[in-house]
């Protein structure tokens, strides 16, 4: 590897498993977001080092197998086939690595140089689930370490060996899927690389298969060998997961789980829209009543009248009300739906909901878009009587600006 390149490391892992955690863990503040080329699919980069070398990190969407069915499949896949990654770090929840090893084993077909990062170690012990780390990294192949990234456990030995393998101190020998004879036939028939070959196989199947009987004999020869290695590895009670299937019950069952899902986003809205009117009337109070005395500033500066108007009625006015009308919302929503998403009920949502989306040729991750999208609708609602406050010229601007960003949000629906 060249002196003057910086390593790449990709970040991978399903939704929940606290990825974003160690991303965050390991680059600090050192990080910046943006879309894929040719993507609505929103990622992050940074920086982490290990002593004195720089590694740029990047944060790859949340997925659970690399066979594309959605665009963070997608982004996923091709970042790894294209070879822009030098290496990998792979995060699975400890409370259920069968679930996760899934992705592990695909990672492994596209990337040899891989690192097992082993998180919520802290609640796998909670739940008397024990895992054979040293079993685990020889049915793997790889480095596996385990970490408990909330409280900055074992972060430093994850990093550690992320450079041991970019430096050719660890040599990774990954373990391969076992597929059924026909695909390891036609994988040998063809004398590509293993991994070239089973790229190619998805887009021209074996005779007498078609491309939906491949990809579901694929992906029930990784959850075979992920089942293998979970048995092999993972010692865990009975009972470890019966609180959650109990929840589970009430939460996915078709007499509740609907009315209840109803209830829950009506009440995140009602508390969002309500419980924003008091804050917003304090910052709209406070800010517009900052008018009168910027006025006396500016007129004090020696500026003309219809520049000040244009500075504290047309610009200050805008942004003040802009702030006071969209800034408490938005501090109230986001925040609930993120401890949604912590307490694990929006995967529930999604899961819930797949079915009907998908006869809607869209898929179950589509409704949270959709439940942020009817929470941003408001805002856009609340601003005409804010265009009131601007001369012509400004108006007619601000009006085309909101059309351009409502065509906008809506793009990112359909997409």
């Amino acid at each position: 590897m060249g002196a003057e390149r910086t390593p790449v490391v990709a970040l991978m892992g399903n939704p929940n498993v606290g990825k974003s955690t160690v991303f965050n863990a390991l680059t600090g503040a050192r990080q910046h977001t943006g879309n894929w080329s040719g993507k609505t699919v929103s990622g992050a980069r940074g920086t982490m080092q290990c002593g004195g070398r720089v590694m740029t990190l990047v944060d790859l969407p949340g997925t659970y197998s690399l066979r594309p069915r959605s665009a963070e499949e997608r982004v996923a896949r091709d970042f790894l086939a294209d070879g822009e990654a030098d290496a990998a770090v792979l995060v699975a929840d400890a409370t259920c690595l069968e679930r996760n090893l899934i992705l592990i084993l695909q990672v492994l077909e596209l990337l040899p140089n891989v690192v097992v990062c082993l998180n919520l170690m802290d609640e796998a012990r909670k739940k008397h689930i024990h895992i054979d780390i040293p079993a685990l990294e020889r049915e793997l192949g790889v480095p596996v370490v385990p970490c408990a990234a909330r409280r900055g456990r074992g972060l430093p030995a994850l990093t550690q060996a992320v450079c041991s393998v970019l430096d050719g101190e660890t040599l990774p020998s990954p373990t391969a899927i076992r597929y059924p004879v026909e695909i390891e036939n036609a994988v040998h028939a063809s004398g590509l690389a293993r991994a070239e070959a089973l790229a190619a196989l998805s887009e021209h199947p074996p005779e007498g298969l078609s491309a939906q009987q491949l990809d579901d004999w694929m992906t029930a020869a990784a959850a075979l060998r992920a089942e293998e290695i979970a048995l092999t590895c993972v010692q865990s009670p009975a009972d470890a997961d019966a609180r959650d299937r109990r929840i589970d019950r009430i939460l996915l069952s078709r007499r509740f789980g609907l009315p209840l899902m109803l209830l829950l986003l009506a009440l995140v809205f009602y508390i969002t829209l309500f419980g924003a009117n008091i804050p917003s009337e304090w910052l709209g109070e406070h800010l517009l009543g900052l008018s009168v005395p910027l006025t006396a500033f500016l007129s004090a500066l020696g500026l003309p009248p219809f520049v000040v108007s244009l500075l504290v009625d047309g610009l200050w006015r805008v942004l003040a009300t802009v702030v006071s009308v969209m800034l408490p919302p938005m501090a109230i929503f986001f925040p609930l739906f993120t401890l949604l998403e912590d307490a694990g009920y929006l995967p529930r949502v999604a899961f819930q909901l797949d079915h009907a989306f998908r006869r809607a040729h869209a898929c179950g991750k589509q409704s949270l878009t959709m439940c942020l999208g009817q929470k941003r609708m408001p805002s856009y609602v609340l601003l005409p009587p804010i265009r009131t406050l601007l001369p012509n010229l400004y108006k007619n601007v601000f009006s085309i600006l909101c059309r351009a960003k409502k065509l906008h949000i809506s793009s990112d629906f359909r997409q």
